[in-house]
């Protein structure tokens, strides 16, 4: 059974939507892209934000439950943390703003920094 990375890369691969334009779109770089390609896991958001470029509807290839791991958060920090705080809603917030959302958001635009920095450091060093 392929793994929700191949299962993006697939439906990816069957809109006829150049990767590209994902990635202009997304804001990311075309190694991060494939490297989610390889993920056995997926956050709920990229999968969603990658579903609406290339009009594909995610929600009967994998679960909810299943998009909402980050694979670099522990279990027992997530309970210990959720066990302690008290839902609020702001009348302000969307309903898709949330700390899970913000989080892969930063970590999106770090990895982006991060190889823009290592393909400046080869055009200037040039490879070792």
């Amino acid at each position: 059974m392929p793994h929700q990375g191949e299962i993006l890369q697939e439906a990816i691969k069957n809109s006829g939507i150049s990767i590209t334009r994902i990635v202009e779109e997304l804001g990311i770089t075309r190694p991060t892209i494939y490297r989610k390609f390889k993920d056995d896991t997926l956050d709920s958001n990229f999968v969603k934000n990658i579903g609406q470029i290339i009009g594909h509807d995610f929600s009967h290839d994998f679960t909810i439950v299943q998009q909402s791991t980050l694979p670099f958060v522990t279990q027992n920090v997530r309970s210990a943390v959720t066990n302690n705080i008290t839902p609020r809603v702001t009348p302000t917030q969307k309903p898709d703003f949330d700390a899970q959302g913000q989080l892969l958001a930063l970590q999106t635009k770090y990895i982006a920094l991060l190889e823009a920095y290592n393909e400046l450091l080869l055009k200037v060093y040039g490879p070792k």
